[in-house]
């Protein structure tokens, strides 16, 4: 049998995040290996884009090709690829196999890699926080579990998963500390909806490119490091407590999702999240199936607590509500927080955005079908940002009720009245995510509680 011709021709498949990490990680400074391009799907206007030279190492002197992921079979033939590396998150078990399938039948190997090969190891303890599939609520928690460490004086970095959707040389390195960080690195609606409330809760946020950087970085001020995952992947942190969250309003898929059955089995805690919003059946058969993948690892039950500003702007009204945006377009739900709040406030109709969708808002409901009676917040650049502010304008409504942690008023503008949802986690059982981290920390820092 003829051995493959070194050095081994390689795609990477992702959506420009994980992905890159990989390519830092395992293949940058791999000369056995040629990546010859990167495919991207899932995000918006991360096509037609090169991963730049100063990133990609001296072995790619012209950077490497960013193309869309329907060209795969193109590119597979052009450059005689011999290996396929997926690496993207939050998709059905079945998807990941349909892509295998497109690329084993053009002979090449269809590759996971795993943590063990793509985790950093910091110098300081980490907490990670993750889920198994976008919007269970991994955002509070991390604000959550941040809080505590305040109150017990530890410095602490967050590190976010990547979101690098503008110009690539210029994100090698974000630091974000404050609401100005946000403009100065031209952040898109969808970072500050993840870094927005943690600079607001006094956080200093870590995100970018290249995490060996990052990292560093982030230890020379930190005592302890804080990973907030992003959809359902890995960390890129090897954690010294991770801690995983399913939903209670999407039972079964903490076993149906990728990576998202792999990050629960990798768990030394589990929370199931929106407790209080979910039929008893449905928490019992995410708990019987946690039970099924991690049997000795606590379980806590978490309540979404849901707050809204200026409650009486809705009652009686016709309201638009407006949802973060990855959780109800990847993430699969049909609504959010928003939703629940503007019914429980006793709105009079819940007005469907989709008439009065401009264009690129257009294109987002036909790519996700499944989205309820509500106005994603996306704005990956200027132009979505516009047709978002478009789009509320013309709808035909009184009220605008605004679940994104996202200040839109002053990011694209808003001329009704809004009344503004945020939502917090909390502890609903005992042993509950509390005493866990002040066990961890007694036991890992030697911090009294």
């Amino acid at each position: 049998m003829t051995k493959p011709l070194l050095p081994v021709r390689t795609v990477i498949m992702g959506a420009a995040g994980r992905d890159f990490h990989n390519f830092n990680q395992v293949f940058r400074d791999d000369r056995t290996t040629r990546v010859v391009a990167f495919t991207t799907t899932q995000i918006p206007l991360t096509t037609a884009r090169r991963y730049p030279s100063i990133l990609a190492g001296e072995q790619y002197p012209e950077g490497i090709p960013i193309e869309d992921e329907s060209l795969l079979e193109t590119l597979c033939r052009e450059y005689h690829v011999q290996q396929v590396i997926f690496a993207y998150s939050d998709v059905p078990h079945a998807h990941v196999m349909h892509q295998a399938a497109r690329v084993q039948s053009l002979g090449a190997d269809f590759v996971l890699l795993g943590p063990e090969r793509t985790s950093l190891k910091s110098t300081l303890p980490v907490i990670a926080v993750s889920a198994v599939r976008t919007g269970c609520g991994k955002s509070p928690v991390a604000r959550c579990i941040s809080r505590q460490l305040k109150n017990r004086h530890l410095r602490c970095a967050v590190l976010r998963h990547p979101m690098p959707y503008g110009d690539l040389e210029r994100q090698i390195v974000q630091r974000f500390e404050r609401e100005a960080d946000l403009d100065t690195q031209h952040c898109t609606i969808e970072e500050r909806e993840e870094y927005a409330p943690h600079i607001a809760a006094g956080n200093i946020v870590y995100a970018g490119i290249d995490y060996a950087h990052i990292l560093q970085r982030a230890e020379q001020e930190s005592d302890l490091i804080l990973w907030e995952g992003g959809n359902n992947d890995f960390p890129f942190i090897q954690p010294d407590l991770h801690i995983v969250l399913a939903d209670a309003l999407r039972p079964g898929d903490e076993l149906t999702y990728y990576p998202g059955e792999s990050v629960l089995r990798t768990a030394d805690v589990a929370i199931i999240a929106k407790a209080n919003a979910a039929p008893e059946a449905h928490i019992e058969t995410v708990r019987n199936n946690i039970r099924t993948c991690c049997p000795n690892i606590p379980i806590v039950l978490g309540h979404s607590t849901v707050s809204v500003e200026h409650p009486e702007r809705i009652r009686g009204q016709r309201i638009l509500v407006i949802e973060d945006g990855p959780s109800v377009t990847h993430g699969g739900l049909p609504h959010g927080a928003g939703y629940a709040a503007a019914m429980a406030a006793g709105a009079a109709d819940i007005v469907d955005p989709r008439p009065f969708a401009a264009p690129s808002i257009r294109q987002i409901y036909a790519q996700y079908p499944h989205i309820g009676p509500v106005l994603p917040a996306i704005g990956y650049d200027k132009q979505q940002c516009r047709d978002l502010a478009e789009t509320i304008q013309r709808s035909d409504v009184d009220v605008i009720v605004s679940a994104t942690p996202v200040d839109l008023t002053k990011t694209v503008g808003l001329s009704k009245p809004v009344a503004r949802v945020r939502y917090e986690y909390e502890d609903a059982s005992r042993p509950g995510l509390r005493q866990i981290l002040d066990d961890f920390l007694s036991n890992r820092l030697k911090v009294n509680h």
